[in-house]
């Protein structure tokens, strides 16, 4: 038991280290997308870039989303994803439990 309690906090240290260490050691970095990445490189090598994609709201409102509109809708798609994986590995984990009990599900 002490070694498992001990591996699970070195994993949440590793995970807040992996998260941390970027913001410190590159001081005065811009952190941006990829999509902005990806229209930078393409006008880069063709010399011109049109994107032939307008996003749905953006049509709908005549403008652009503001920034924590986008934010707010990116979380919301992450929390309903981690609530899927999350009900998915419970099921998994209790479907196990029941099977090594004899029960049926």
């Amino acid at each position: 038991m002490m070694k498992t309690k001990n591996l699970v906090i070195a994993l949440i240290v590793a995970a807040v280290l992996i998260a941390l260490v970027p913001l410190f050691a590159l001081k005065g970095a811009e952190f941006g997308g990829s999509d902005d990445a990806g229209s930078v490189m393409i006008e880069e090598i063709t010399g011109s870039y049109e994107p032939w994609f307008t996003p749905v709201l953006e049509t709908m409102i005549d403008g652009e989303l503001p920034g924590e509109v986008e934010s707010l809708f990116f979380c919301l798609q992450t929390g309903i994803g981690v609530g899927i994986i999350a009900f998915c590995m419970g099921r998994l984990v209790e479907r196990k439990k029941w099977a090594d009990n004899g029960e049926n599900i």
